[in-house]
């Protein structure tokens, strides 16, 4: 299904077309495109192939994108406007409505049972369900996030999925991450999924066409630096960090990897990820700066390669 977007600004455009070059055609072409409709299983509540039979039952297609991740599903077929949320099956909590590539970074992270896990930015709760399905309700998971409107909704996320390993804390991200280090709360990993331009989401959310400002981007490449900076003396040695972004402004990915790379040297060492689908490797440079050689390890899933959305994300390991 395809649909008439709104007018990008012309400076958007053209960082675009500078960084996907003769890919920009598809790109502009699928953006006018419908994005899929995906959910993802909680494991909580039902397993994969109880609710697979049950929605299959109403007459829904249902299929596996990634043939490792059950737990993903897409549904094939036309739905009426809104019935993907008015189903029982979302209201009981048996699925959860999430794009695809916004459920990599947890695939990234890979949550094991009775870890201590910090979701920075937790709201509206779609990463945090997924960790605690991941973890089968064991451990600890802390979910902050600063916006008490937000941190509603993902409390009522969690309760419809039954989630109850998870602490909500309300603070900004850098006074949390201070009054946890003052404490020597120290986490097996965490999550930031940082605040954004939102570049990536243009299929679901085209007014993002509209709030776009380049100001913003790098207004937010600072916010995100210190978001990574401050997490780093939280975590155990050994243990790892999953920074990603719905945006494909270098400012806010690659900058924000070769900051980290660069303030924390051989304290950390970036990860290969190993992800269901086609992301791209990280640029190494953007206008006038040059990035690292480690950069390339994160990853860049961009909407023509998989059918997605957009995301960036990378991933990092403590080593003392």
């Amino acid at each position: 299904m395809s649909r008439i977007k709104p007018n990008p600004k012309p400076l958007f455009i053209e960082r675009m077309k500078e960084l996907l070059g003769k890919d920009f055609e598809e790109y502009d072409k699928i953006l006018k495109k419908l994005p899929v409709r995906s959910i993802r299983c909680n494991k909580l509540k039902i397993s994969p192939e109880n609710l697979k039979k049950r929605l299959e039952q109403k007459g829904w297609k249902i299929s596996h994108p990634f043939k490792d991740h059950k737990d993903i599903m897409v549904i094939e077929n036309d739905l009426q406007p809104g019935e993907l949320g008015r189903a029982l099956e979302h209201l009981m909590g048996y699925y959860y409505i999430q794009e695809l590539a916004s459920m990599l970074p947890i695939i990234a992270l890979d949550p094991k049972p009775n870890q201590t896990i910090l979701d920075l930015c937790a709201a509206p709760g779609s990463k945090t369900t997924q960790l605690a399905s991941q973890m089968n309700n064991t451990g600890t998971i802390i979910a902050n996030d600063a916006s008490l409107g937000r941190l509603r909704i993902l409390a009522s996320n969690l309760e419809r999925c039954g989630v109850t390993n998870t602490i909500l804390t309300k603070r900004d991200g850098f006074i949390l991450t201070r009054r946890l280090k003052k404490f020597n709360f120290l986490f097996d990993k965490i999550l930031i999924d940082a605040p954004c331009s939102g570049e990536g989401t243009l299929r679901s959310t085209p007014k993002t066409y509209q709030m776009w400002n380049i100001k913003n981007v790098f207004n937010l490449s600072k916010i995100q630096k210190g978001l990574l900076g401050t997490s780093f003396d939280l975590l155990k040695v050994g243990g790892e960090i999953v920074y990603s972004t719905c945006t494909h402004s270098p400012e806010e990915n690659e900058e924000v990897i070769d900051y980290f790379l660069r303030e924390f040297g051989d304290s950390i060492e970036i990860q290969k990820i190993k992800l269901p689908l086609n992301p791209r490797s990280g640029i190494l440079k953007w206008k006038d700066k040059e990035y690292l050689e480690d950069v390339k390890y994160s990853c860049r899933v961009y909407p023509q390669d998989n059918n997605t959305e957009g995301f960036f994300l990378a991933k990092f390991k403590k080593l003392k």
